[in-house]
């Protein structure tokens, strides 16, 4: 949990000098209304809030409550800006989608808080094991977005899979329905750690193959670096999400306590 916590708070604090220092939403904001009321603060407010929670989760003292804010401002985000447009929307999965982006973030960083607030009393289920619990299913729901994003659009996903790669449809349909297996498996605490571990590592292959080269290739534009800000940010909080069943067996067919294990 330790390595994949430090990832993530890396990640948090170059989110946000970048946010600062253009000025603008990091991509894991986004999309924000040009004509939001107090939009420049919110811009201000999420570069800080991202720096300053990035920073505070580095030391044991100061990362519960760094985790807990962060949790709390990405909830809030995706309630504001992410769920209000999907449910104003819902057969467009590319809005479910864009909720799923922020609720694995938000899901990285409440297991942060539940792991160092585990021996609070004064927030209840919302550490220790029943707010891992809650981030877990948390991320469960948003890997059933994806994939019912990549099947959603099939012909858009195709055309990001490498061109070295045969049957890119087909590929489609496999990333789509692990997305999905995955999500399920973490919902039924059945084979959880390994659903946990592969998706992570399925975010981050997309990162590598599709959205690395994209920002490597000569005119790359705003839009590809954006894909792949997102892409590596949910790596990174998938990453946090997988570590936090610690030694749970692979092929575990039951839930069991995690809160504070290592690994």
């Amino acid at each position: 949990m330790r390595t994949a916590g430090l990832v993530f708070a890396a990640t948090m604090v170059a989110l946000g000098v970048a946010g600062l220092l253009q000025h603008d939403f990091a991509a894991i904001w986004q999309p924000v209304p040009k004509r939001w009321p107090g939009r420049e603060a919110l811009v201000w407010l999420s570069g800080l809030v991202a720096l300053v929670c990035g920073l505070g989760l580095v030391w044991p003292r100061t990362a519960a409550p760094a985790a807990g804010v962060l949790t709390v401002v990405l909830l809030a985000w995706l309630l504001v800006f992410k769920v209000r447009v999907a449910v104003g929307m819902p057969a467009v999965a590319a809005a479910w989608e864009s909720c799923g982006e922020t609720a694995v973030v938000a899901a990285g960083a409440w297991t942060l808080f539940a792991e160092a607030a585990a021996g609070w009393r004064r927030v209840g289920f919302l550490a220790g094991d029943g707010g891992l619990r809650t981030a877990q299913v948390l991320y469960a729901i948003a890997m059933l977005a994806f994939g019912a994003a990549h099947i959603a659009y099939i012909k858009e996903t195709a055309s990001l899979v490498p061109g070295w790669l045969p049957a890119h449809g087909a590929w489609v349909w496999v990333t789509g329905i692990a997305y999905i297996a995955a999500g399920l498996a973490i919902l039924a605490g059945a084979w959880a750690r390994l659903a946990a571990t592969l998706s992570a590592a399925q975010m981050g292959v997309f990162t590598l193959l599709v959205w690395t080269p994209a920002v490597a290739a000569p005119g790359a534009g705003a839009d590809a670096w954006s894909e792949a800000v997102i892409s590596w940010t949910l790596t990174a909080a998938g990453g946090v999400v997988a570590a936090s069943y610690g030694r749970t067996p692979w092929l575990a067919l039951r839930p069991r306590s995690h809160a504070g294990a290592q690994g």
